[in-house]
């Protein structure tokens, strides 16, 4: 049985997002602080710091329509910040979605109708299932005899 759910307000979704963001982003400033305490290296604060940013998006970016790879991304710096960002705002949605998904999520994914409009909602697998990847040819293009 599917609970109903409705979506969060604006300030209650912006205070999830911030919580996320924080949760995501302090434990690298403070990790790099200590580092750079340490070490006395600039170099070295920026890359403990980017690499946890890295980690952060590795474990948002299944939950925000995001491929795991994209984690590469958050070592780059100021921009692994944003994009900490645009996951902690999408993440802070859940169970509803404001994004489309993407090609390969599409197959679980459902536009609500109703009071939901505007919304999608793509449930987890069950315990023991595997993805469906999509084709690397259409299937119109796909011959068979």
């Amino acid at each position: 049985m599917e609970r109903r759910t409705s979506p969060r307000g604006l300030v209650s979704r912006s205070l999830i997002a911030a919580l996320v963001f924080a949760a995501a982003v302090v434990p690298g400033w403070t990790l790099g602080t200590l580092a750079e305490r340490y070490t006395g290296s600039a170099l070295l604060d920026w890359l403990v710091t980017c690499a946890w940013a890295a980690l952060a998006l590795r474990v948002l970016a299944p939950w925000a329509s995001y491929r795991p790879r994209d984690a590469w991304l958050g070592l780059i710096p100021l921009y692994n910040w944003y994009l900490v960002c645009v996951l902690s705002w999408r993440v802070s949605l859940l169970p509803l979605r404001d994004w489309e998904p993407r090609d390969d999520e599409l197959w679980r994914a459902r536009w609500l109708t109703g009071d939901l409009i505007g919304y999608w909602r793509a449930d987890p697998l069950p315990a023991g299932t595997r993805a469906v990847r999509a084709a690397s040819a259409p299937a119109a293009g796909r011959r068979s005899r």
